[in-house]
Formats: structure tokens, C-alpha cells, sequence
């Protein structure tokens, strides 16, 4: 089983990509600094979370609006794992494409999922906590 989605061009001589990934010797990037590598493992934790809450009523993933392009990209869950995987074991972002042809009612933005997850959260803990001016079984 793989973290990441397989590609379907390792090893062929046309893929049309093979440039991108290797941009030589000088253009090492930079690595993620702690406060970077800290939120690309927070974004995965709360990916996991997010997965978990809205893939059963039928998300897909996340839509997340590209800064280089100012397009809306959509993203499945285990293609954005990989992803962000990806950034925390080279320093660097994939190259992306807009998907083809997704169904938007399918995806939420990160905020959205965020929100959902709060909600959640929120209901089920509702209750547990002592509200100021309860009574306790000690009063």
C-alpha cells in the first residue's frame, strides 16, 4: 500500500513532467522551517479529522483556492495527504493541476471543513463541562 497516490508515468522517457521534479544541484530548496514543518503536521492531524467527519456524507475533499493561478483546486482526501506529505518530506509543493471536471457540491474549503469539525466538537462535548451557576452534586 502506498501514502501517495501512484504515478502513472514513472519510468516512461515521455513523461511531461520529468523536468519538474529534479530542478538540478543549485536549486536545492530551502527546508521547512519548524513553524512550517509544525503546521504541515497540524493540516495533516486535522485532515484526518476532517476525513473522518464529512467523508461519510459524501465530501470528497477540499477545495482550496491556488494562489499562483487564482483557481479553485479540488483535492480528494488521499491526493491532498499525499500532497502534504510530499511538502513535509522534500520542502517543496507538487506540481498541480486543476482537476478535471469536478462536481464542487462534492468538496468543502478548508474553513468549512474547520467549522464542521468545531461544530462537532462543540455538540458533543455540550454538557460535560460545568456551566457557571450549575449546580454540582458537591453544592
Amino acid at each position: 500500500m502506498h501514502d501517495e497516490p501512484i504515478d502513472p508515468f514513472n519510468g516512461d522517457p515521455a513523461d511531461p513532467t520529468a523536468g519538474l521534479d529534479d530542478p538540478g544541484d543549485d536549486a536545492t530548496p530551502d527546508p521547512l522551517t519548524d513553524v512550517e514543518r509544525q503546521d504541515v503536521l497540524e493540516d495533516l492531524a486535522d485532515l484526518e479529522i476532517y476525513q473522518a467527519l464529512l467523508a461519510p456524507i459524501g465530501v470528497r475533499g477540499l477545495v482550496i483556492e491556488c494562489e499562483d493561478c487564482r483557481e479553485p483546486h479540488y483535492f480528494d482526501w488521499d491526493l491532498l495527504r499525499g500532497n502534504l506529505r510530499h511538502l513535509l518530506n522534500s520542502g517543496r509543493p507538487r506540481v498541480h493541476e486543476p482537476a478535471y471536471d469536478p462536481d464542487p457540491d462534492h468538496y468543502v474549503t478548508w474553513d468549512y471543513a474547520r467549522g464542521y469539525a468545531d461544530g462537532v466538537h462543540d455538540t458533543l462535548t455540550e454538557g460535560t463541562e460545568d456551566e457557571p451557576g450549575t449546580p454540582t452534586a458537591t453544592q
